[in-house]
């Protein structure tokens, strides 16, 4: 997706709201910003979008260690909670939880200690920087002795609670600086994007799609335009030497998600709600 540039920080962080909500409701993974380098984009609203998604995502208990004041979070109380799986409040349990690093002395080789959330730090198995975030899996299997002193756990992948218990746990923000970042960087360490789907009002029908050919998909990205759609990304891309005949050949399907629209353009917030809503279904039946 790219970004709209708008007249006023509140309605920027509205729209933030919405697509943070959207990937929330839809358990997606990672969000990626693409900078189309139009004139009308700066890259101060590149850096809005992207710290209050991140700020959103983050369970309310270490925003205040991880996001200190700044003038891009004015208007985050706009925004509506994500309120997912990892945003656990302080009676609820789980064998996995976000924490932060805190500035507590530890003997040498003992870990670090951690804010879970909990009434009582957690101390964890290696030593790392204060205010790192980490996603831990705690030892104990319950909130416990009301007397012990601490809770224990080891540091784990962030995408472990999915893999392990199938949690939604939020998503990762990255930039793309040009087109063709989009694709040949990942956050998933060495796994790249193994289905890709483009949207576009120039492309097929979603109800008359093949999509036979990718059942086995392991990642799927799906690229949204701006008002001037994906064609409109690349002319910006100064890197970019796609012409508008080859557009459709970087993607394994081309979709028109919404066929029948009544009004000439549909907003990118639009557009991902709209696609998602009924390309998921699809992607859920090919992975039976």
């Amino acid at each position: 997706m790219n970004l709209i540039i708008f007249q006023s920080k509140e309605l920027r962080s509205y729209l933030v709201g919405q697509i943070a909500r959207t990937a929330g409701i839809f358990k997606i993974d990672e969000i990626i910003i693409f900078h189309d380098r139009n004139k009308s984009t700066d890259k101060d609203y590149i850096n809005f979008f992207v710290t209050n998604l991140q700020y959103l995502e983050t369970p309310q208990y270490l925003r205040k260690t991880l996001f200190p004041r700044c003038e891009d979070l004015a208007n985050c109380g706009l925004m509506n909670p994500l309120d997912s799986n990892h945003h656990l409040r302080i009676d609820e349990w789980c064998d996995y939880r976000e924490g932060v690093v805190l500035n507590r002395p530890v003997k040498d080789n003992e870990g670090s200690w951690c804010n879970i959330g909990l009434l009582k730090d957690c101390k964890i198995d290696q030593k790392l920087q204060e205010k790192t975030r980490v996603t831990v899996k705690l030892n104990e299997k319950n909130f416990g002795d009301k007397y012990s002193k601490n809770f224990t756990g080891n540091v784990v992948s962030v995408t472990e609670p999915k893999s392990k218990l199938d949690l939604y746990w939020g998503y990762l923000v990255r930039i793309a600086n040009n087109f063709q970042e989009v694709f040949e960087q990942s956050s998933f360490n060495e796994e790249k994007y193994d289905f890709i789907i483009g949207t576009s009002d120039k492309g097929k029908d979603y109800r008359e799609a093949n999509y036979n050919g990718f059942r086995d998909f392991k990642h799927c990205l799906i690229v949204f335009g701006g008002l001037q759609g994906i064609e409109g990304m690349i002319e910006y891309d100064e890197k970019s030497k796609i012409k508008d005949k080859d557009i459709e050949k970087m993607f394994d399907i081309y979709l028109n998600t919404c066929p029948e629209q009544g009004c000439r353009t549909i907003r990118t917030e639009e557009a991902i709600m709209i696609t998602l809503s009924v390309v998921k279904p699809i992607l859920k039946e090919m992975k039976i």
